[in-house]
Parts: structure tokens; C-alpha cells; sequence
């Protein structure tokens, strides 16, 4: 009998349409070695009990496959610690799907595994921007990405970005220096809706989200344990951890469908549900 291939459409148009296929990795080898965010500084004594982070994240994959998402693991490496943040390694705009360039040593092999996996079913892909850029550092919005300009994304790659995506509205976001990611500080939620840390921004940078979306603000203490760091699978349906009390009430009653989901230990790490995901295709 001849051998199925599957289908690998690629494609995602903006932050909450319905989630299809995404791209983990298992926390096999998570742990801190040498701390490159403020998060990870913080437990860098306790550091990550990697068997809790394994069983977090499988019962995490498990939802995200009971509601009929495909999941895609990509294998993993021991020298390689922070691969179960996937949403790194690649950003999908419209139908590109562009590779990135990560800031950090320890995290600059990453993308390569990505790249074999793709190469290996002839899925195309597109090279990075110059410089270094991060796919947290990057919000599809329609025929608008937002780019945070952080230490991880640098303004040569910004303006590369330019280029490849012509047709697209490139917006820079500036972030505060203790910032790791744009997604740490902004989520988008549905095409009107959006959570943000204010302070992680300038002033000019508040003025543009808040011209485009209505803001569910959260506290210093909210960012910190990485509340806007959710995950929408579609249909009005986010991801959040149970230790966000506040902003779970407040997102039900804009009538949002939370799953609440235990990330506590993955977060140790500096990230939570939209990091550990690279979506592939969204409808």
C-alpha cells in the first residue's frame, strides 16, 4: 500500500483564528544554565524541575489535541535547554513562513533543527532578516506585524522585514530593556481585543495599540508570571494559566472561553503558552 504524506499547509493570517497545526518541543532537556532574562535570573537557584515541566507540557499537548489540533514535535537536543519555546525559532505571516536568527549563543542552533524538518518534507521557508530577530518579538495582525524592538530583535532586522513583506504595514514597537519579548507584554486576542503591560512600552507605542485595540491592562505582577503570554486556539478561546485570577475574570467577562492550563514550572523560564507554540496554520 502506498505511504501517506501528509499535508503541510502553511499559513496564519493573524493571532486567533482557529489554531490547525502547531510546532512544539518536549522540555527534555529544560533546564537554566546560564540565565539570559530577568524571569530566569529569578529562579536561577531553584532552577526547573524538569519532570514537572515535562508532565506540564504533555498535559498541555494533550488539550491542545483533544480539540483536534495537530501537533508537530520536533526532536530535541541535550546542548540545546530552551528548545520548548518553539515560537522562537520561526514566525508565519500571511503564507511565508520565515526562519529567524536568535541573540543568544545558547540558543543559535535552534532554528537549524526547524529548517531540516522543513527541508525533509520540501516545505518552503524564507532565510532570517539581517541582524537578530525572535519570533516573540513578532504579532501577526492582518496585513500589520508588529515587531517589538527589543534586546533580542535588532532595527537592521526590522527594516529587512520591510522587504520581504512589502504588502504588510511593518509597526516597531520599542520595549523597556528588562522586556524579554514583545509577546511577554501584548497579546492579541481577536481583531479588536488585546492584553498589555503599559509600562513595557513608551508612550508613542501605548498610543498606537490603544488606537487599534481595547486593552486589558495587567499589573507588574501579572507580566512578571507571563499573564499576557496566553494562547488563543480560535473561536474566542485562550489558553491562561489558573494563577491569573484577575485577568481570567476579566477576559470571561469579554466574553472569552478560558482554559486554564498549569505552566508554573515551564514559566520558571521566562515563558508560557505562546512561546512553547510556532503556529503553522491557522483557519
Amino acid at each position: 500500500m502506498e505511504k501517506t504524506v501528509p499535508e503541510y499547509r502553511i499559513g496564519c493570517e493573524n493571532e486567533y483564528d482557529a489554531l490547525k497545526k502547531v510546532v512544539v518541543a518536549p522540555p527534555t532537556y529544560m533546564k537554566i544554565t546560564k540565565a539570559i532574562n530577568e524571569t530566569q535570573k529569578y529562579y536561577e537557584n531553584t532552577n526547573i524541575d524538569k519532570h514537572l515541566a515535562i508532565s506540564q507540557h504533555q498535559a498541555f499537548v494533550s488539550m491542545l489535541k483533544e480539540r483536534g489540533i495537530e501537533v508537530i514535535d520536533l526532536p530535541v537536543s541535550p546542548h540545546l535547554h530552551e528548545q520548548v519555546f518553539t515560537r522562537d525559532i520561526a514566525f508565519v505571516a500571511g503564507t511565508h513562513l520565515v526562519l529567524t536568527a536568535m541573540e543568544e549563543p545558547i540558543r543559535q542552533d535552534e532554528p537549524s533543527i526547524l529548517r531540516e524538518w522543513l527541508n525533509n518534507r520540501s516545505l518552503p521557508y524564507e532565510e532570517p532578516p539581517a541582524g537578530s530577530i525572535e519570533g516573540g518579538d513578532v504579532l501577526v495582525d492582518g496585513d500589520v506585524l508588529w515587531v517589538g524592538r527589543s534586546g533580542r530583535t535588532t532595527s537592521d532586522a526590522i527594516e529587512d522585514l520591510r522587504l520581504k513583506f512589502p504588502d504588510h504595514l511593518i509597526e516597531p514597537l520599542p520595549l523597556q530593556e528588562a522586556t524579554l519579548h514583545l509577546d511577554c507584554v501584548f497579546s492579541i486576542l481577536d481583531e479588536r481585543t488585546a492584553i498589555v503591560y503599559p509600562p513595557a512600552f513608551t508612550d508613542e507605542g501605548v498610543r498606537k495599540i490603544e488606537s487599534r485595540f481595547e486593552t486589558i491592562p495587567v499589573t507588574e505582577e501579572e507580566c512578571f508570571y507571563m499573564g499576557p503570554n496566553v494562547l488563543s486556539i480560535g473561536r474566542g478561546t485562550i489558553v491562561s494559566l489558573p494563577s491569573q485570577k484577575r485577568l481570567n475574570h476579566l477576559l470571561r467577562n469579554k466574553g472569552f472561553r478560558v482554559i486554564e492550563q498549569d505552566f508554573s514550572e515551564i514559566i520558571k523560564s521566562g515563558g508560557s503558552f505562546r512561546c512553547c507554540t510556532m503556529p503553522l496554520l491557522r483557519q
